[in-house]
């Protein structure tokens, strides 16, 4: 099984710390972001990695070779100019993820109790992906029908709604805020290729979400942390800690 690790942001959040090293060797409980992330995907089945990076790319090749690639294959997806955003990322790096069937993508500032083999095995039939999502509080959120079919987003603090279904009705969808990991279809990968070279990954789903299904994977007992904040660092490694 694959997966895909986002690892090219800039992580500003966490300046000064991005300053000298990139977001997915920044240490949370004793580890590098990216070495939690890359044992919770082991875990749950994967044994070939495509990480793309961008910010300091060069520590973090040097920091795998260090790792003996985890016992894994691992092969970078190196954004030379400048950061492609979540679907820009794909798209270039499509060629490796090829073959996969589907595969996961995670990420690389997430750590969470999510347990992603589960995750895998909920994968509907023709579903162009899978998104982890939760009912935590926040401003955007994820619209989806009783089905759990993605259907829109919306900013509640705005009021903006956005979505290919002109008859939505907000009353009728769920909520749900997004937790930064994706188990996709490798059928969106040559739909990738007719987007521009940077976009989100997201306005993709959201756009596309009335011709291809895409749903929502909401567990009982998720626990998540976004670790790519300086004040939520130490409650991520509280999470680990305790094992979650």
């Amino acid at each position: 099984m694959k997966a895909f690790i986002f690892a090219a942001g800039l992580g500003t959040r966490l300046k000064p710390l991005t300053d000298r090293m990139p977001k997915a060797l920044v240490p949370v409980g004793g580890k590098p972001l990216i070495w939690h992330v890359i044992r919770k995907l082991q875990k749950a089945g994967v044994d070939e990695f495509v990480i793309n990076v961008h910010h300091f790319a060069e520590l973090i090749s040097d920091y795998l070779e260090l790792e003996d690639f985890f016992g894994s294959k691992i092969e970078l997806s190196v954004e030379e100019d400048m950061p492609l955003e979540t679907g820009g990322g794909l798209r270039k790096a499509a060629e490796l993820l090829q073959g996969s069937g589907s595969f996961f993508a995670h990420n690389v500032d997430i750590i969470s109790n999510a347990d992603l083999k589960a995750m895998a095995e909920e994968e509907r039939p023709g579903a162009l992906a899978t998104l982890l999502v939760s009912q935590r509080k926040t401003q955007r959120y994820l619209l989806f029908n009783r089905d759990m079919r993605l259907v829109g987003w919306t900013n509640v603090a705005t009021g903006e709604v956005r979505s290919p279904f002109k008859d939505l009705r907000l009353e009728d969808c769920g909520k749900y805020a997004f937790a930064g990991i994706h188990y996709i279809s490798e059928k969106i990968l040559p739909l990738l290729q007719e987007m521009p070279e940077r976009f989100s990954i997201m306005d993709f789903y959201i756009r596309n979400a009335a011709e291809f299904p895409i749903y929502g994977y909401a567990p009982q007992g998720l626990e998540i942390v976004d670790a790519g904040k300086p004040e939520t660092l130490q409650r991520a490694s509280q999470m680990i800690e305790l094992g979650q």
